[in-house]
């Protein structure tokens, strides 16, 4: 990467990288220099093992041990980042450049790369720190991190590059983690007025807003109905590649997606999920982002009834899939060591099919929705229809906000 930028520049205004294999992880803050200066500067730092780190679209690497030998060095020696020793690895000018471009003077030991590129403004908190303050909340609660940070709060302590979780994470939790709205903090979503009658978490575009000449704001979750796809990997040192690698991979919305194991050799895909299936203008029941989009679409309509029956078949998908995965595995390994093509034809096989299942169980899930919660109503395990009407809490709303507008009244005496 670093080579890549560094012969043909980098345009990026910063990003922000996760680096993974089997043996390590490393996170990375890169930004593009300026249109005089080809190139990009960054920090990178390895994960130390039993931790878990967190970024959500802004810088995140403010101090860093400087190269001394040991444990850290400059691209000028990055030919010995696979020495297990190296824990910090930077570009030989982040500093330099940067007391170059005033955005820094001070002693090298204090820079801080968050603090030179990527400064923080309420937005970045509000919108991307809040995002790994969330899964750091959930990962360890022990730890009873405090708010004040992310609510822009004057002094308060900025998170932590990573953090020890309470346990080990496994991928179900990883999954969760991706499924946040802010549950049972004080951005929670679901319980603002914004979230109307049956407490949808989702807000529509844009994320700040207006009233008066007074700037507002929309909270911006780990889960959102902006998403395209998204996905955890799982990467096992102790199973061949085409085996150990995982892409758990879903579409649209993380709260209602389904993720699919796709095993990092397969070689190919499942039709629905492939390159050129649809397109943004066209929507089509071949697709899985299409068939995903239009059963979240439905749900946001009456969410905190409809997701209970998403989240039914999302379970009994995503379930099946990580208990079938021991005796899958133990099968592809029995084919790899008579040929390793034996076990990729296998798990590509497996891969396909079960996401076209998954696809065809969405397409059923949706027109059931429309069945049970068609014109406002809903009917029963029986099939017996019911108008429950809105939940108790927006009724009062209602009258809060328009007093005796919609009073039933009597009109005149009855003798009676």
């Amino acid at each position: 990467m670093c080579e890549l930028v560094a012969e043909y520049g980098s345009a990026s205004s910063g990003e922000s990288f996760s680096i993974a294999d089997k043996n390590e992880v490393w996170f990375m803050d890169l930004i593009g220099k300026d249109a005089a200066n080809k190139g990009a500067v960054w920090v990178a730092r390895r994960i130390p093992d039993g931790y878990i780190s967190a970024h959500a679209n802004q810088a995140r690497i403010r101090q860093f041990p400087l190269a001394n030998g040991r444990t850290s060095i400059t691209s000028d020696d990055i030919h010995k980042i696979h020495n297990p020793r190296v824990e910090t690895v930077y570009a030989a000018d982040v500093i330099s450049f940067a007391k170059e471009k005033g955005y820094y003077d001070g002693p090298d030991e204090d820079f801080s790369f968050v603090d030179a590129y990527g400064p923080v403004d309420y937005g970045a908190l509000r919108f991307c720190e809040a995002r790994v303050y969330a899964m750091f909340n959930r990962a360890a609660p022990s730890l009873n991190l405090s708010m004040d940070y992310v609510k822009g709060e004057p002094g308060a302590e900025p998170m932590p590059l990573w953090i020890k979780p309470d346990k080990k994470v496994s991928v179900q939790d990883m999954m969760a983690f991706m499924r946040d709205h802010f549950e049972g903090t004080d951005f929670d979503m679901t319980q603002d007025v914004g979230a109307g009658p049956y407490q949808c978490p989702y807000r529509w575009r844009p994320l700040t807003w207006q009233v008066d000449s007074v700037t507002y704001l929309n909270e911006r979750a780990t889960s959102t109905q902006q998403t395209g796809f998204s996905f955890v990997t799982q990467s096992r040192a102790g199973l061949p590649d085409p085996i150990g690698g995982i892409f758990w991979f879903g579409v649209d919305d993380t709260y209602s997606t389904v993720y699919t194991p796709m095993y990092c050799g397969i070689t190919r895909v499942p039709e629905p999920y492939a390159v050129g299936v649809a397109d943004m203008l066209h929507f089509s029941w071949e697709s899985a982002f299409w068939v995903f989009n239009w059963v979240a679409n439905y749900a946001y309509s009456r969410y905190c009834d409809m997701i209970k029956d998403i989240q039914v078949v999302q379970r009994e998908l995503e379930g099946r899939f990580l208990a079938d995965q021991p005796g899958i595995e133990k099968a592809a390994l029995t084919l790899y060591n008579q040929s390793p093509r034996l076990a990729v034809d296998y798990l590509t096989d497996y891969s396909c099919r079960i996401g076209n299942e998954t696809v065809d169980r969405w397409r059923r899930l949706g027109t059931d929705l429309l069945v049970k919660y068609m014109d406002g109503n809903v009917k029963n395990e029986l099939g017996e229809l019911t108008q429950p009407g809105y939940p108790e809490a927006w009724y009062r709303t209602i009258v809060e906000k328009t007093g005796d507008h919609f009073e039933y009244k009597q009109i005149g005496e009855s003798s009676h």
